[in-house]
């Protein structure tokens, strides 16, 4: 039986999200038979372990989590986006000796910079939108060329997204977007399709793509859509074996490029001209509902099963075995 402490929460926007993949994983690995531990996070930082005094400080309760984190096998941090899936758990635990579930240091850090993932992504071949990096003290000299996407460089779940169709609104967006992050990505509209490819890295280093997903939605996969209900998904999405191929190849050479280990969703728009890769998410929702376990379970490897596998392949950042062969 394997000891897992299951961290959810966070100091960041998606803290809501995160509490709900935390619970899902958490009774997913109790249903696989292993002993399981919980750690939430709150929006302040406070780590919220048993016994912790009533106003006890972010590196106070942290020291109360070490006895925790010392007596478990492997850590699996739902916590998505800032000061956490960017590798701040990954380092702890690595400086701690201990294995975690999910991508390292580097590969988190690097796949939470959208900015840097485009580099990334251009050096490994993929097409990516054109884009221009803007400094949030720079955004009254920004010039509207054109309907744009406005994102910030570091954030997830969509929040701070907005699309632009006028000059008009342009700098409301640039203002929206400096509201979570410092640097901002001016990112042109790409015409296409929405897919989605999940990549898992087995225990051996075996990666392999599921099913991949498309989205259907009204206009911008934003914030609001993603959790009200409206989106649609298809999963297997309809594609040709040829556009199958390529969609799950590109993903796993992102996957690999990047570093990533665990499981990793890669987003698509799928153009005439073939895929144009958004952007790379290293630590993806983790409920049955959420789109990575919807992929997988088109592949026949349902949420309990998932969730046991990401646990055996965790390992200690820094120490990855090298990689296997590639599946699919």
């Amino acid at each position: 039986m394997t000891a897992v402490l299951v961290i959810g929460g966070g100091q960041n926007s998606e803290h809501e999200v995160s509490l709900a993949s935390a619970a899902a994983v958490a009774e997913a690995l109790r249903a696989g038979g292993h002993e399981v531990s919980t750690v939430t996070i709150s929006r302040e930082g406070v780590w919220e372990v048993p016994d912790a005094a009533a106003g006890v400080t972010v590196a106070e309760s942290l020291r109360l989590t070490m006895p925790l984190l010392a007596r478990t096998d492997v850590v699996f941090p739902a916590v998505h986006g800032a000061l956490g899936e960017d590798g701040a758990f990954a380092a702890l635990c690595a400086l701690a000796g201990v294995r975690v579930v999910g991508s390292d240091l580097r590969a988190g850090a690097i796949g939470m910079d959208k900015w840097a993932t485009k580099l990334v992504a251009g050096a490994a071949g993929i097409r990516t939108a054109r884009g221009r990096l803007v400094a949030a003290a720079d955004i009254g000299d920004v010039e509207f060329a054109g309907p744009v996407v406005v994102k910030p460089v570091s954030a997830g779940s969509s929040h701070g997204v907005t699309l632009v169709r006028a000059a008009d609104e342009l700098l409301g967006a640039l203002r929206t977007a400096a509201g979570f992050d410092s640097r901002i990505l001016v990112e042109e509209v790409v015409q296409g399709r929405e897919i989605d490819v999940a990549v898992i890295r087995e225990a051996g280093g075996v990666r392999w793509a599921a099913p991949p997903l498309e989205i259907h939605a009204a206009g911008l996969f934003d914030t609001a859509t993603k959790y009200d209900g409206t989106a649609r998904f298809t999963v297997p999405a309809a594609l040709t074996a040829a556009e199958g191929a390529t969609l799950r190849r590109a993903a796993v050479t992102m996957f690999d490029a990047l570093g990533c280990a665990g499981v990793a969703r890669i987003d698509f728009f799928l153009t005439d001209e073939g895929p144009v890769m958004n952007e790379v998410n290293t630590m993806p929702g983790m409920t049955a509902a959420s789109q990575v376990p919807r992929m997988f379970a088109a592949a026949d490897v349902h949420h309990v099963d998932l969730m046991t596998r990401l646990v055996r392949a965790a390992e200690v950042p820094g120490r990855r075995a090298p990689a296997g062969a590639l599946v699919g």
